[in-house]
């Protein structure tokens, strides 16, 4: 007769939700092949080691499981990253001082700023003024900040008209938004190499999507081509995005 007691049960949700949450993660990074590899292989040795104690075979799969853990820590460095922040972070802290320290000045902050990106986008959207404006969240983006050249000034919207304007020299490259200012410009972001992506997209864009595969920031893109504003998050690319929805989203990085 089998043993199975609420122990066995919960080590079997644990197990089932760290795998869910892997899951998540390498779908929103594009690793997701990657993960039915290593998924894979691991029920190849569970298999063979455990269950059939085929012991050559359940040897040689030991030898590569060793090392191959240090391997998975060296190709997903940047999701365990985000699973760690995720864990310590403070979010929910900050929401509950919030429910005790809410003010009206503070929500009115929070909006002025929010317009001040919304302005500046659809101002670029009409002129056709290439743009992208990253928005940190939990996930610090300091590496990135430092390709570029840090300015760390109050968000407004003439000053990100100014930077993305074609004839300053600051214009390629990101910029990015954190703790309520804008950290630095001209910043290198990482290119997505996602093939599904429409080929009339351009760098911009890619580097978008690229930067919300990596990190768990929220990237906005505004078309040199043809004005459309993009918004990438969580490894999605959403295109043609109304100035309503651009701020029902920013208003939630800004209150974070």
């Amino acid at each position: 007769m089998i043993d199975f007691g609420i122990k066995d049960l919960l080590d079997i949700l644990i197990v089932g939700a760290m795998l869910f949450y892997l899951y998540k993660m390498m779908k929103s990074s594009g690793t997701l092949s990657l993960f039915y590899g290593v998924l894979l292989f691991i029920l190849i040795w569970v298999v063979a080691a455990e269950i059939m104690d085929m012991r050559l075979t359940g040897t040689i799969l030991d030898k590569f499981m060793s090392i191959g853990l240090i391997v998975l820590v060296i190709l997903f460095q940047d999701q365990i990253k985000r699973f760690l922040i995720d864990i310590g972070s403070r979010g929910r802290v900050r929401h509950l001082k919030r429910l005790f320290h809410h003010s009206e000045d503070d929500e009115n902050t929070y909006h002025s700023l929010v317009m001040a990106v919304v302005y500046a986008c659809m101002s670029m959207s009409k002129s056709k003024t290439g743009a992208l404006i990253c928005f940190q969240r939990k996930v610090p983006l300091d590496d990135y900040e430092n390709t570029g050249d840090v300015i760390d000034a109050d968000i407004n919207t003439r000053l990100i008209e100014n930077i993305f304007f074609k004839n300053s020299p600051l214009h390629d490259g990101a910029m990015i938004i954190a703790r309520r200012r804008i950290v630095s410009v001209g910043c290198i972001l990482p290119v997505s190499h996602d093939m599904n992506l429409p080929k009339h997209l351009g760098l911009r864009h890619r580097a978008a999507l690229g930067m919300s595969q990596a990190t768990d920031a929220l990237c906005v893109v505004v078309s040199e081509e043809t004005g459309n504003i993009s918004v990438a998050k969580d490894g999605v690319l959403t295109t043609k995005i109304t100035s309503t929805d651009l701020e029902k989203q920013l208003s939630r990085i800004f209150i974070d």
